[in-house]
């Protein structure tokens, strides 16, 4: 058997699901850090992890990577895409690309991509639900109700979250998270 006749064959690069992950993942971040300021649920839950606290959330094995850490004055700020720049407390990895994009593109919520093993946790198990939780609250705010309600497990009713409450802070993350500044963060990570 001539071992020449059979090359090995490479997978490909998968770039516009790679670029369509990183998009959705600085929007997420950017999200976070705004909500961070805006909602008072929100708060509340940055209030209870602990001071320093970060946490990366990305696609293995390449990337691209989120990565947040919680400030001195208690918000959560996005410190870009580059994981080997901080050492993170909470490790949340989606096992490739396709469980990424599957995720990303809202055919199933983070709960069933993580009872079916699309992505793994690695640190404190309270704090990795306490930043899920946020992570539903920011997809609640940023996306429109029908595809929220395939995002997160349980979309909140009226009661829960006014709608005047829901669109004002929805409006208040929205500028925070697409200001000018978005584009001094996207070129200072590049």
């Amino acid at each position: 058997m001539n071992i020449d006749k059979y090359p090995e064959i490479h997978p490909g690069s998968k770039r516009f699901k790679k670029a369509y992950a990183f998009v959705m993942l600085l929007t997420v971040g950017r999200g976070i850090e705004a909500a961070s300021r805006v909602d008072e649920a929100v708060k509340t839950i940055v209030g209870d992890l602990p001071e320093g606290f970060t946490f990366s959330l990305g696609v293995a094995p390449s990337g691209p990577w989120m990565i947040m850490e919680k400030d001195a004055s208690g918000r959560l700020r996005y410190l870009g895409w580059r994981r080997f720049k901080k050492k993170t407390d909470l490790d949340m990895i989606i096992r490739n690309i396709e469980a990424a994009f599957r995720l990303f593109t809202f055919r199933e919520s983070t709960a069933q991509a993580y009872n079916y093993g699309r992505f793994s946790v690695n640190g404190n198990l309270p704090n990795a639900l306490s930043v899920m939780r946020i992570m539903d609250i920011v997809e609640i705010y940023l996306l429109p109700k029908i595809i929220a309600a395939l995002a997160v497990k349980r979309y909140p009713d009226s009661k829960e979250l006014p709608p005047a409450r829901k669109h004002f802070n929805r409006l208040r993350i929205y500028l925070r998270a697409f200001s000018p500044g978005l584009v001094r963060v996207v070129y200072r990570n590049l």
